[in-house]
């Protein structure tokens, strides 16, 4: 079941990078980013073997990833600024959220201000869903954006510099294609206990229906 929805994953990103190009992997970065867990450490690799192979060049597919970490960020941050706390706790128990989180959310934000957007963008699970406490914080937008890419660009670029490597390498090593069949099944694997631990955690405390 895991390996067919890694295939699943994985061929939807290489489908969508092949077809569309460096839109692609806006599109897809963009999906990351809006608080879905498309996973970014499987688009931005698939994208640097694209650079082995001379179709697109680095600095131009990091770019292109936090320009799309960017665009699904936005929609997120939309959605807890104008909505806020209010529309949180009203919401807020389909999505196992607890009142501690909100809370936990605001003094954060008031102690550290923007560079929190700064640093969770390089934390993996954790960047997928930074833009929408940043929106419930009432985060200066350009602020946000600005840390939202100096955030992102390090993280795609460094996952795209792996692809690169592992791209120059693929025909050489046979053991490379097992190695990163692997990788694909840990960050799936990864994602699954993340998703199983925050339910557990969160559903006996989730927020009650409010009038």
């Amino acid at each position: 079941m895991l390996e067919r929805l890694i295939a699943l994953v994985a061929g939807l990103i290489v489908a969508t990078i092949s077809g569309a190009g460096y839109l692609g992997i806006v599109l897809l970065m963009a999906i990351e980013s809006a608080c879905i867990p498309l996973p970014s450490e499987i688009i931005m690799p698939f994208s640097g073997y694209l650079v082995s192979t001379g179709r697109f060049d680095l600095v131009l597919v990091a770019t292109a990833g936090a320009l799309g970490c960017n665009l699904g960020s936005a929609a997120a941050y939309a959605v807890g600024y104008f909505g806020g706390r209010k529309l949180v706790e009203r919401w807020g128990r389909y999505v196992l959220m607890t009142r501690h989180d909100l809370d936990l959310v605001d003094r954060f934000f008031a102690r550290y201000g923007g560079v929190t957007v700064f640093l969770c963008r390089l934390v993996p699970i954790v960047r997928t869903f930074i833009a929408l406490p940043a929106g419930i914080a009432r985060m200066p937008l350009l602020r946000f954006h600005l840390y939202t890419f100096l955030g992102s660009w390090p993280w795609c670029y460094a996952l795209a510099y792996v692809g690169v490597r592992l791209g120059e390498q693929w025909d050489r090593d046979p053991r490379l294609k097992q190695a990163f069949h692997d990788f694909h099944l840990v960050i799936i694997g990864i994602l699954a206990l993340a998703l199983a631990w925050y339910v557990r955690r969160h559903w006996k405390h989730r927020l009650p229906a409010q009038d």
